[in-house]
């Protein structure tokens, strides 16, 4: 310790560099000091230029004028997808003759944003093109200089967050809570964990060699694919587009978005921050392109020969057609169909305490998220209490848009903002009907709800349907709405017998007192992801004040709820090749040669078959003696 110490400050002891009047004084000092402060010079200079290398680099993308709470527009009755057709003063002044438009609005207030050329064929695959010719220069760069990208886009939306909210929820109908926990921190999330940890999923991989190939170095090199798509939902326009870009630039590739016709306005805008972040970094923003366009046009795109990968996340009945139209050129599908998930109430639980979670988990953004809670399965003994716990809850729960300021210049507080559209409440309230026709009780909700502040015709009222019956068909298909379901069991088996009971897959949630049990009955569900105690942790979980994110996990499911994984190393390896490569470990001294007993023409099949057996029992036979008995004869025979 005392000569540490001396290496340390002896040369603070003196400081006399010009060696004069001291017998102590040494050389060594001098250069201490010099090397001490070269080696700090050196490394600020280091230290500079990783920063200016690699840090994020800011840049500006206008807001939208609808962003604002104060915007105001034509509020267009009864609106939907195609109001253009009979309102033709929606169109622009000058529009495409003979080509389709889309109509986008604010689903809460019926505001309309714009009218937007949907592509045709030729543009889509003009589109492609574009994008594999930009990606021959992309997958060149460097992990880090594609780590300089993520992490000026993350800079971006931390500082811009507050009105990438607003966009999500003028075109969603969303609140602004609901978009910073599903639309801000999971995006947030995603390119952090590209940041810290997409190079170590990526990087070349040395692989194990046995006994006979232990002169080869086996490795495995993921190249980029090239083009890939994506055909993303609309609940979430923000995350869904930003999610599979992000993945897949990252890993090389150029990618081609099929947003949702719903969300065109929003994801064209998130969209345009990417391409502002590449060419202000001196990259061709051609990497990245949207596709707008009906579904009749999207074969353009999945029948593509230049796409080299499909992400779909969408409805079970599309994501059929879209994995049998890649068949044509058996391009991969990674499909995420929706689900019915459960959460199992294990018998004790305490229901005061995680109400909350359950709440968030069957109303966060009205319902429609993929991975919200569909069913409560409650032991009976329990099932009363629960019952007036939600009903007493869901009906203090207010509806409203976010961005509608009173006449007083507030914006009131609500709880749930609108659905995407009021296309599917004929089948919702035909479902609630049925439900109660078959003994289930509601006494909250189950209808549209007419907003009397709000023009929107998107509100559905927040609904508690209790006694379901397992098999009816309430229980049995993907609501996406703001309904809770409330089925009993009487011991654990039927539990999951229930939670099992249906075609989907995707996720699940059990809570009990005993995290024992809880892992127990989670492995018994047959699904794709399981949280104990909690909903959706496997990738955002809202825990009281508590946010968590697991975005190092691969996130899809089984069954109907579809196949193939996005999110963490697995999803992130889906949009590359895997290459296996093999060389000599010592070129130079051992490479592979045919022995003479099995080299063409063989001269004796019994020989080379005595070899070819004596060589396996050396490898692989069970004991000692029997190996050696192997080597002999595998000696003998190459004589």
């Amino acid at each position: 310790m005392h000569s540490l110490f001396y290496v340390l400050f002896h040369p603070l002891n003196t400081l006399n560099l010009w060696l004069e009047d001291d017998p102590n004084a040494s050389i060594v000092d001098v250069l201490y000091l010099f090397t001490t402060f070269s080696a700090f010079g050196i490394w600020l200079v280091f230290d500079r230029y990783q920063k200016a290398v690699n840090s994020a680099v800011p840049f500006r993308h206008p807001a939208p004028e609808a962003a604002d709470p104060n915007w105001h527009s034509r509020v267009i009755p009864n609106a939907n997808l195609r109001s253009h057709l009979h309102m033709p003063d929606l169109l622009p002044l000058q529009f495409g003759g003979g080509r389709d438009y889309i109509t986008c609005f604010d689903p809460a207030s019926s505001l309309h944003l714009t009218s937007v050329l949907a592509d045709d064929a030729r543009s889509i695959e003009a589109k492609i093109k574009r994008a594999k010719n930009a990606q021959i220069k992309w997958c060149e760069t460097s992990f880090g200089e594609r780590r300089r990208v993520m992490r000026s886009l993350l800079k971006w939306l931390v500082e811009n967050q507050e009105l990438c909210a607003r966009v999500a929820c003028r075109d969603s109908g969303k609140t602004m809570v609901d978009a910073a926990l599903g639309e801000i921190l999971t995006t947030c999330s995603k390119l952090e964990w590209l940041i810290n940890h997409g190079e170590r999923a990526l990087r070349t991989e040395t692989r194990y060699s046995n006994l006979m190939m232990s002169y080869k170095k086996s490795q495995v090199i993921y190249e980029p694919k090239g083009v890939v798509s994506a055909i993303v939902s609309w609940n979430y326009p923000l995350h869904n587009a930003w999610s599979p870009i992000v993945a897949s630039i990252f890993a090389g590739n150029a990618i081609v978005l099929k947003a949702s016709e719903h969300v065109i306005w929003s994801t064209e805008w998130f969209v345009g921050a990417i391409h502002k972040c590449l060419e202000v970094l001196g990259y061709d923003a051609d990497i990245v392109q949207t596709v707008c366009c009906w579904p009749d046009q999207a074969e353009a795109l999945t029948r593509s020969p230049l796409i080299k990968h499909i992400t779909f996340i969408g409805s079970e009945e599309v994501g059929r057609k879209v994995a049998m139209a890649a068949t044509e050129h058996l391009t991969p599908v990674t499909l995420e169909l929706g689900g019915k998930d459960p959460a199992i109430i294990l018998p004790d639980t305490d229901l005061k305490k995680w109400s909350s979670i359950w709440m968030r988990g069957v109303f966060q953004n009205s319902g429609q998220n993929c991975i919200g809670i569909e069913r409560l399965i409650v032991h009976s003994e329990q099932y009363n209490e629960l019952y007036d716990i939600l009903t007493d809850r869901v009906a203090k729960l207010r509806f409203g848009s976010v961005l509608a300021p009173t006449r007083e210049g507030y914006i009131n507080t609500v709880d749930c903002g609108s659905m995407i559209s009021n296309d599917r409440f004929n089948v919702l309230e035909e479902l609630v009907f049925q439900a109660q026709e078959d003994g289930a009780r509601v006494d909250v909700g189950g209808k549209e709800l007419l907003h009397t502040s709000c023009e929107g015709r998107s509100y559905f009222q927040a609904t508690v349907v209790g006694d379901a019956k397992p098999n009816s068909r309430i229980a049995q298909v993907e609501l996406f709405a703001p309904i809770a379901l409330l089925i009993r069991y009487d011991d654990i088996d039927e539990a999951i017998t229930i939670a099992n009971g249906t075609r989907y897959g995707l996720g699940a949630s059990v809570f009990g007192p005993h995290q024992d049990l809880c892992i127990e009955v989670a492995k018994e569900l047959h699904c794709g992801m399981v949280s104990i105690n909690d909903f959706g942790v496997f990738y955002v979980s809202q825990c009281g004040n508590q946010i968590s994110h697991s975005q190092d996990l691969p996130f899809g499911g089984t069954k109907s709820s579809g196949y193939g994984r996005f999110g963490g190393p697995e999803g992130l390896r889906a949009l590359t090749n895997p290459k296996a490569i093999v060389t000599d470990r010592w070129p130079s001294f051992v490479q592979t040669s045919i022995p003479k007993v099995l080299d063409y023409p063989i001269r004796s099949l019994v020989r080379s078959w005595d070899f070819v057996h004596g060589l396996t029992m050396l490898l692989y036979a069970d004991g000692y003696r029997a190996r050696f008995n192997g080597l002999l004869q595998l000696t003998k025979a190459g004589r």
